[in-house]
């Protein structure tokens, strides 16, 4: 029972099988359909801003600002108005790990979230980035003192409290990108796996495969949702408090 759809890469590696060449396919294969998706959206990026107006003359454009406008209210209402410098970033994330968790659903292409090394990735860019932000908000000491739980008057001076909280901060800051990452590629990859199994069963599995697409297309946004969410939370949580209230 195969566990994965054929994509344009494995039949590839089929025809030409006994190639020198198709031996790194598989290494390749997430890489490959990441980088198809950057270009597509780049080429789209491109053809929504090439000539933008106040008032959208295209259909592009008015959707990708609409796309735009949702995440950057969705981004300041978690983080407040300062929450607008993190748009670019986060709501780049959220539009790419979209279009490669639907990617799956297009025939010869494949979800790259599947793989743990895409999500791995994409969740240590996330950990740097929230690291860098805090270093930049707060200073190095702030940091620091951040991490030690903020501890004043007597706690400051008991040793074992401050150290408790530093250690348990670095523990969940490590902790962070690994759950963030095994969430978005077993529940991606699951979904792909259910389609490939339905899809085996021919003629007769075609009425679950088309209901069984839909919960997934569902899935995939949920998906993409709740990593930028939690992102959004990561930032927040090293923002000073009057910094988000502004």
């Amino acid at each position: 029972m195969q566990t994965e759809l054929p994509n344009i890469v494995t039949l590839a590696a089929e025809r030409f099988r006994g190639a020198a060449w198709t031996g790194h396919l598989p290494l390749l294969e997430n890489v490959f359909f990441s980088l198809v998706i950057v270009l597509v959206l780049s080429i789209i990026a491109y053809a929504a801003s090439r000539s933008r107006a106040l008032v959208p003359a295209s259909r592009l454009q008015n959707a990708v600002e609409l796309i735009v406008e949702g995440v950057d209210d969705f981004i300041c209402g978690v983080l407040g108005r300062n929450g607008r410098r993190f748009l670019p970033f986060i709501g780049t994330l959220f539009i790419y790990i979209l279009c490669m968790n639907l990617s799956g659903l297009i025939p010869l292409m494949k979800s790259s979230t599947t793989s743990w090394s895409t999500t791995l990735a994409l969740a240590i860019c996330v950990f740097t980035y929230v690291q860098y932000a805090a270093v930049k908000e707060l200073g190095l000491l702030g940091y620091i003192d951040h991490l030690l739980g903020r501890p004043r008057g007597i706690i400051a001076f008991s040793v074992f409290i401050p150290v408790l909280m530093l250690f348990m901060h670095i523990i969940t800051e490590l902790i962070r990108p690994i759950s963030l990452s095994l969430r978005l590629r077993s529940n991606i990859w699951g979904d792909d796996t259910l389609l490939a199994v339905l899809s085996s069963f021919g003629i007769k599995g075609v009425p679950l495969l088309v209901f069984s697409s839909f919960i997934v297309i569902v899935a995939a946004v949920v998906q993409a949702v709740v990593f930028c969410l939690l992102t959004t939370i990561y930032f927040s949580l090293v923002l000073t408090h009057e910094e988000k209230i502004e």
